[in-house]
């Protein structure tokens, strides 16, 4: 498994347990540190995405919302939730990574930690932001 694939699952766990235990990411990030070894390019770009992802969740939040209108961000599975949020997170500030590896990843993740349903709607929601973003650069 590449460095950012494990990172994006690394990440992935972290943002859950600050979802659902709503804790510190400071102190997620030493215990989880504790209990899963990798080497330090996965540690940096976890680290990436799990801080980027949660120093911007209400605008990531508010951009999932707008392509989800039949769901309520905190009604979605958890897991969906937060795959969404760090994918969103790649796709509007890590703007050097191709969208296609990011959702691609991302639908994986999905399909690898949810339900059967969870890849095709984690590929439509991005598949939206991602077209927003290429509007957004031809202006």
């Amino acid at each position: 498994m590449g460095n950012r694939r494990r990172a994006r699952e690394f990440a992935l766990q972290i943002l859950y347990q600050m979802d659902i235990a709503d804790l510190d990411l400071t102190y997620i990030l030493d215990v989880f540190w504790e209990h899963n070894e990798a080497g330090e390019k996965t540690r940096e770009f976890t680290k990436v995405l799990a801080q980027g992802t949660a120093e911007n969740i209400s605008q990531i939040d508010d951009l999932i919302a707008k392509y989800t209108k039949n769901w309520d961000i905190q009604r979605m599975a958890s897991v969906d939730r937060n795959i969404l949020r760090y994918a969103t997170y790649e796709l509007v500030f890590l703007l050097d990574i191709p969208v296609n590896v990011v959702i691609n990843e991302a639908v994986e993740l999905a399909k690898k930690y949810s339900t059967a349903e969870s890849g095709k709607f984690v590929n439509g929601v991005l598949d939206k932001i991602k077209k927003e973003r290429e509007k957004g650069s031809s202006k």
